[in-house]
């Protein structure tokens, strides 16, 4: 009669370990998925997208967007002064390459079609989540959201 006892007790745990392992499961993906991290986006299509930042300081707004063609891309950046009120762009182009680790590294060495001495670059982390595509600089953590995800009314529906 004990060992009937010990062993429904056994079994017992054993399946209230597995729920709480299936909680914690789920609770570790979703903070993976936060940090970008173990996330297979090896066959997610960018090419086309357009990718936005937008930073908000107290003496002038930053608008940056990057646009992926193929191997090409473009990176703008727009300074609206709040003072003057006043808009200055800088459209630099250079070239992506695709890690398969989903990183992206930026290099875009013409300013307005003239070769500048030293190019801007980037190395851009790909993540997704709540199903946006996200790029996240990888040396300051900024995150630029992919342009198609609040132009889109169906993604914003799935939110």
């Amino acid at each position: 009669m004990r060992k009937l006892f010990i062993g429904i007790f056994f079994l017992g745990a054993t399946f209230g370990f597995k729920a709480q392992y299936g909680t914690l499961n789920g609770i570790l993906t979703r903070l993976e998925e936060r940090k970008g991290i173990n996330q297979n986006l090896e066959f997610v299509n960018i090419d086309n997208k357009k990718f936005v930042l937008i930073k908000d300081l107290a003496d002038h707004t930053e608008r940056n967007f990057i646009v992926i063609k193929g191997q090409q891309a473009t990176y703008v950046e727009i300074f609206d002064d709040k003072a003057t009120g006043e808009s200055t762009s800088n459209v630099f182009s250079g070239d992506i390459i695709r890690s398969r680790k989903n990183i992206i590294s930026l290099r875009a060495d013409l300013l307005e079609g003239k070769k500048v001495p030293i190019p801007v670059t980037k190395t851009l982390l790909l993540t997704r989540q709540d199903g946006i595509l996200y790029l996240i600089d990888v040396n300051n953590k900024d995150r630029w959201i992919d342009e198609e995800s609040f132009s889109n009314p169906k993604i914003k529906a799935k939110k």
